[in-house]
């Protein structure tokens, strides 16, 4: 059973950072695309940023480029989002997916296998 657990949401304000964590499980962590999408109230959700297995290739939203980092470690399941210049746009739940179609470029929500519950980030103006 795949099990993603995200952590590291809260209340920051303009301006400010913060670290999101997803500690995978159930599957081959190592050998699948990692990344986050994040859904604001009354909106769909949206793309932010894809790690490839290796941490080779990186993607992000327009939106995001510049501001935030996305990286993992294999030894630890783990994938990261570093968020930095936070807006209050940025607000949203973020989750935390898997692809395990690797090697494609994908923005789309449908193509992710596995979702996370989703962590809160509150931006404050």
């Amino acid at each position: 059973q795949v099990q993603l657990v995200e952590s590291g949401g809260g209340l920051v304000q303009t301006g400010g950072s913060r670290r999101l964590s997803c500690v995978a499980s159930g599957l081959a962590f190592s050998s699948a695309a990692m990344g986050w999408f994040r859904q604001a109230p009354g909106k769909e959700r949206e793309f932010v940023a894809r790690i490839t297995p290796s941490s080779g290739t990186t993607y992000y939203a327009d939106a995001v480029k510049g501001r935030f980092a996305i990286s993992r470690d294999n030894a630890k399941n783990t994938v990261y989002l570093q968020m930095n210049s936070l807006k209050p746009e940025d607000t949203a739940v973020y989750y935390c997916v898997v692809d395990r179609t690797w090697y494609r470029r994908t923005t789309e929500a449908s193509a992710y296998d596995y979702w996370g519950q989703g962590t809160q980030v509150t931006v404050s103006s």
